[in-house]
């Protein structure tokens, strides 16, 4: 940390919802990194769930798993693999937690004789949260990301949040950044400004001026384009920023700095800027992104696979891992509802690896078997992640160990329960941040393929489950061909397991994906890349 006191950056949306706030703000976060400064970033989100866990996955896409084990937002994904840092409890703040820390306050009688409203017991417990981070003397900027648009209900006691902060803070030492959407009208062949001037008018009503607009759009944006929405928004006409759509993602840092947005914000943060970004590396990987020399098409079988969203942090971990392996990997989202024995030869044969993807509950779990059975049966490389790894468990109890009605106590009761519910869950009856949950230590066994990609014995990675491997039927296992290869030190758990006699069969417990950054792809996938490319060049 440089600075005595942090500088705070807001980030707010209008227009429309999922214009890439999260990814502007990363892109941000990575800018200014690679100047020097110690960022970091926390999403506000509006819904009244204390957190995403309990969410449908079609509703919000992923349940992303903090390393000190919160639940939180898919965009806290983002900003790890953006800037390689790990995000914690305090950057997920959502409105049921800001109500719940009130309300149980007031249940104290920490309020007593006091009406509890929205100004300003609501308002400061955001901009305590807000200022948490700071609490920590680590960083020089902390970005803060609103959900949601502007305009939104939900969305108010937030804006009203930064609005109190921004004048209590001082001018600079804040900024606002504002992203809208600029329409093409097809009829007219013209883009419109007028839904960004009526989003930048809504801020304005709730006493916000942004000091940076980035106009999401489709087409490129004309010089006269951008001062015509300076002018109408009353914002410098070199703090109006195009992102257009690009091949990747991690690209638009790259076009953020052309555009100059990292200066433009240390300027209005008051900061310098002489030290130019080293953005080498980055930009190396990008160019294996968009240039591979190869190209491998992977099967990843789930039950959400309608929204690829679900598996947000799996598609781009596999994006990480062909840049280290100079191959585009193209996934195929398969439906396990539509699996059966009869059609998986069709849809998995041309396969050069299939994984089988986290879940819960036992809809589409026997197109999961079957996915599992085809993999292990014809020597394709497979990777079967928490629920994909229990899959691999059942499957190999009923067709290797003889088991027939071989399940886990989650899908129903049966006489050969392989996988069980913890011991220590047994007692828990609410669902919301009850699983076994954030990093825990993982010892693997030297030899193996797993212990082989990531080129140690002892390891640390992220977990969300409530069942595990029934080690009563471990000596059953070992014995038949399924290894324990990598088991957690201190409680014995089973946490991956591998098929000796197959070229690259490894299921983990785990979430490898959650530790998958653009700096440091997560050496499981990235082994899992390299086998289904030998996988290929064999058939």
């Amino acid at each position: 940390m440089k600075l005595t006191k942090p500088k705070y950056i807001f980030v707010t949306g209008g227009v429309a919802s999922s214009l890439g706030k999260g990814i502007i703000s990363a892109s941000i976060a990575r800018l200014l990194q690679a100047r020097g400064y110690s960022v970091t970033i926390q999403k506000l989100d509006p819904y009244i769930n204390v957190d995403p866990g309990t969410l449908n996955p079609y509703e919000h896409g992923e349940c992303y798993v903090t390393e000190d084990g919160a639940e939180t937002d898919l965009d806290l994904g983002h900003y790890e693999r953006f800037t390689n840092q790990p995000t914690s409890k305090a950057n997920n703040v959502t409105t049921g937690k800001i109500y719940k820390s009130v309300i149980e306050k007031e249940r104290k009688g920490e309020y007593l004789g006091k009406t509890v409203q929205v100004i300003p017991h609501i308002t400061d417990e955001i901009k305590r949260r807000i200022q948490l981070l700071a609490q920590r003397k680590e960083y020089d900027i902390i970005i803060t990301e609103i959900g949601g648009t502007v305009g939104d209900i939900e969305s108010l006691p937030f804006i009203e949040s930064v609005r109190q902060l921004r004048y209590q803070l001082g001018h600079r030492n804040t900024a606002l950044v504002h992203l809208t959407l600029i329409p093409y009208m097809a009829a007219s062949g013209e883009l419109k400004t007028k839904p960004t001037q009526h989003s930048v008018k809504a801020l304005l009503e709730n006493g916000l001026q942004p000091d940076i607009l980035v106009l999401r759009t489709e087409h490129p944006l004309t010089v006269s384009l951008r001062r015509k929405v300076a002018l109408f928004c009353n914002v410098d006409a070199n703090a109006v920023m195009e992102s257009i759509d690009v091949p990747t993602i991690y690209e638009v840092p790259l076009k953020m700095h052309e555009q100059h947005l990292d200066e433009v914000v240390l300027d209005k943060l008051n900061l310098p800027s002489e030290l130019e970004p080293d953005m080498d590396a980055w930009r190396a990987i990008v160019e294996k992104i968009k240039h591979p020399s190869a190209k491998i098409e992977i099967a990843l079988v789930g039950k959400y696979t309608e929204l690829p969203d679900a598996y947000k942090s799996i598609s781009e971990s596999f994006i990480h891992a062909g840049a280290v392996n100079d191959c585009k990997v193209k996934l195929r989202y398969v439906n396990s509802e539509k699996l059966t024995a009869e059609n998986i030869a069709d849809k998995l044969g041309s396969m050069a690896g299939i994984l089988v993807a986290p879940g819960f509950g036992n809809r589409g779990i026997e197109g999961k078997i079957e996915a599992v059975h085809f993999a292990r049966v014809n020597n394709i490389p497979f990777l079967g992640i928490c629920l994909g790894m229990q899959c691999a468990v059942i499957e190999f109890a009923r067709n290797v160990l003889g088991y027939a009605d071989a399940n886990s106590s989650e899908m129903e009761q049966t006489t050969h329960p392989v996988i069980d519910l913890m011991e220590e869950q047994k007692g828990i009856t609410a669902k919301g941040g009850t699983m076994r949950l954030g990093a825990y230590p993982c010892a693997l066994r030297k030899g193996s393929k797993v212990a082989a990609a990531y080129g140690k014995l002892n390891i640390s990675e992220r977990h969300r489950h409530r069942y595990e491997f029934n080690n009563d039927y471990l000596a059953q296992f070992e014995a038949a061909g399924m290894q324990a290869v990598g088991v957690n030190p201190d409680t014995g758990l089973v946490e991956v397991v591998e098929v000796a006699s197959h070229p690259w069969f490894v299921g983990t417990q785990y979430h490898p994906e959650y530790k998958s950054t653009v700096q440091r792809p997560s050496p499981l996938f990235v082994a899992f890349v390299q086998a289904a490319l030998n996988h290929q060049k064999k058939q």
